[in-house]
């Protein structure tokens, strides 16, 4: 082939004649035959006739033409057009069998022809496979590339998998499957050549989780924690309230970590206000009780303060903790700094100041990090390394749908706290259209009438010319007007400095801003419980996950709250996104239905999703195959079965030459 052909394979990431074979079609059309009477008007169909007429060819335009030709399917006469394929007129023999696809016109009896098949309907012709294709590469160019591919290379690809997965799940050998992905020769061998290539994706990606695990475990070796269990259990007695079933479970899972020399790297999964802090908060405390530090690192100083204060609470003056956030300069640093190297502080809070070359730990035994997938890899591992290898611990108050929680991080441990604290009311959730934006405001007028406070939450500060959506300050500015002079409207965005954010959000705090409009900054880390109202403006402009965690604001204290969707969504994915808001308030559940609408790779967003780019496989409608291939890795590691076992040479190869090995494990 031709230096340009070669640039265009290139954009499609082949180089190679092996790429090609693996250059799988993303979807195929599938040519059903039809009678006549049972076409739609104007619907796309194939059928079957007798050339019972010469064609007949006439140009119009410049190099346009127009074929007709009459074809018998049964006792009908069909009229056959074709456009610009005069190519076609020796083809056309009276007497002959064609097959055609093309626009049916039931009141004509004709049909535009868009496929012409030569012959009587084949099965194997019937499936038409859709390749992605780049740059000026035409589709029947990729074609014949994969044909020549399959016709003399294709016996050069090997078998990875040993056999009894062949036998146990009925698949067929690779080069079987691969054939037949390309040339589907019925709709049963595509469905088999499919499952296999599902399962060896899925299987392949998840040994290389359980290998990076398995690796990180044997070389993580850690500082052994050894606290006194009973002044852990002493210091979980006198807490004002008690831990629920869920919350103990994961504690349990976690200072069994501790006392391992193994380092722990763990993920810490649980729904809004379901009580992950005090649990972040009793690691720590079992931490210094074995003479080292602890870290808690947070994505903003709003909620770097927040955790400083209910930590402070907490632990009285059993502990020494102190804040180390960007607006922490000079003096005051570097005393706390000064502190932490001679081992004074036993907890320090704050951001990406943690980070910093010159914040440097005496011994730092355990690092938290909450809301982790807002961290990039290289910074956690930054944070990770400073201390004498200490455990790691990350926390998301993001529900994860278990099939991304298994693909994502499953090289990590993964706690989960499933159920709320008792006392907590469900929020109640009412999706409503614009048009009831008066009866929102008396509703508010009558909530905050009963000494409570609210959040109005829009998606844009100013007016956009692209979006006709409602902005903060035009809302804040009609809310000002609207509203008695007793209640004070504050407004809050990004474009305000982290001070103006801070001393908005303490006025918030202490009641004297009744009515907080905002952007979604205040989507992490506010803890109000004396807000128990939020209206979401445009809110088919979010995602699921986002809405329940700005919903996670309010319902923190004892009375009922409420949250309320304006939204005149239209399109049907933001009507069930409404539906499903208003009938759910189990995170979890939500997760599912967002990862379904959505789709697994903007989940996080596709760079920190983990996720490779599955070629067959789809990890939301596979979810069964991914919980098999799981369960079949872990018993191949857990047997050795890549050392040891000569059936599994191939595999591991394959696991051992993938970058995402190198990256992923721990020095």
């Amino acid at each position: 082939m031709g230096d340009k052909t070669k640039e265009q394979l290139e954009m499609l990431d082949i180089k190679k004649v092996g790429d090609l074979l693996f250059h799988f079609p993303f979807r195929y059309d599938f040519l059903e035959l039809k009678n006549l009477e049972d076409i739609e008007h104007e619907e796309v169909a194939t059928i079957e006739g007798e050339v019972v007429s010469q064609p007949n060819v006439s140009f119009f335009g410049k190099k346009k033409s127009r074929l007709t030709c009459t074809i018998q399917v049964g006792v009908v006469a069909v009229k056959a057009v074709f456009f610009n394929q005069n190519f076609l007129k020796d083809k056309l023999i009276p007497g002959e069998t064609v097959t055609l696809t093309g626009k049916w016109d039931m009141h004509r009896l004709q049909l535009t022809v868009h496929k012409y098949h030569p012959k009587s309907f084949d099965e194997a012709e019937s499936i038409e496979p859709v390749y992605h294709t780049k740059g000026n590469l035409k589709v029947y160019q990729l074609k014949k590339l994969i044909k020549y591919a399959l016709k003399s290379s294709l016996q050069e690809v090997e078998e990875i998998l040993p056999e009894p997965y062949l036998q146990d799940y009925k698949l067929p050998v690779r080069q079987e499957a691969i054939r037949h992905l390309h040339q589907p020769d019925s709709q049963t061998s595509l469905k088999h050549a499919r499952r296999r290539f599902i399962y060896e994706e899925l299987f392949l990606f998840q040994l290389k989780m359980q290998y990076i695990r398995k690796e990180n475990k044997a070389q993580s070796i850690g500082t052994q924690k050894s606290y006194s269990e009973e002044q852990v259990q002493t210091f979980i007695d006198a807490l004002p309230f008690q831990l629920t079933q869920s919350q103990l479970r994961v504690l349990d899972e976690i200072l069994n970590d501790l006392k391992y020399e193994t380092r722990m790297n763990r993920l810490l999964q649980g729904d809004v206000g379901s009580g992950k802090t005090v649990i972040a908060a009793i690691a720590l405390y079992a931490t210094t009780q074995s003479g080292q530090q602890g870290a808690l690192m947070v994505p903003t100083e709003i909620l770097a303060e927040q955790h400083e204060d209910s930590l402070n609470d907490l632990f009285g003056d059993q502990l020494k903790i102190r804040l180390l956030t960007g607006s922490i300069k000079g003096k005051k640093r570097e005393a706390i700094l000064e502190e932490l190297a001679n081992g004074e502080v036993d907890l320090l809070v704050g951001t990406h100041a943690l980070i910093q070359d010159d914040t440097i730990f005496k011994e730092l035994g355990l690092v938290i990090i909450d809301e982790q997938h807002r961290f990039g890899v290289e910074q956690r591992k930054t944070l990770r390394d400073k201390g004498l290898t200490p455990d790691v611990l990350f926390m998301t108050a993001t529900p994860i749908p278990r099939t991304l929680s298994i693909t994502s991080f499953g090289d990590m441990d993964v706690s989960v706290i499933d159920e709320l604290p008792e006392g907590r009311l469900p929020v109640e959730t009412y999706w409503v259209k614009h048009h009831m934006t008066e009866r929102i405001h008396q509703f508010l007028i009558d909530q905050i009438g009963k000494g409570q406070q609210a959040y109005v939450i829009c998606p844009l500060i100013e007016e956009s010319d692209q979006l006709d959506i409602q902005n903060a300050v035009e809302i804040y500015e009609t809310l000002n007007q609207v509203m008695p002079d007793s209640i004070h409207v504050g407004l809050m965005h990004g474009r305000l400095s982290a001070q103006e954010k801070e001393d908005i959000m303490r006025q918030f705090a202490a009641n004297e801003i009744q009515l907080l409009v905002s952007t979604t900054v205040i989507e992490v880390g506010v803890n109000v419980p004396n807000a128990t109202t939020m209206v979401i403006y445009d809110a088919e402009r979010f995602g699921l996950a986002q809405l329940h965690q700005l919903r996670g604001r309010v319902g923190r204290g004892s009375d009922q709250s409420y949250c309320i969707l304006m939204a005149d969504p239209k399109t049907e994915n933001g009507q069930e996104r409404m539906r499903v808001m208003s009938e759910t308030t189990d995170g979890f559940e939500l997760s599912e239905h967002d990862l379904q609408i959505r789709g697994p790779g903007d989940f996080f967003g596709k760079r920190q999703s983990g996720l490779p780019e599955f070629k067959v496989a789809n990890i939301v409608d596979d979810y069964r195959a991914l919980e098999v291939a799981r369960q079949d890795a872990v018993r191949v590691m857990q047997e050795d079965r890549l050392e040891n076992d000569p059936d599994y040479v191939k595999l591991k190869q394959l696991i051992e030459s993938d970058p995402l090995i190198k990256e992923r494990i721990f020095d």
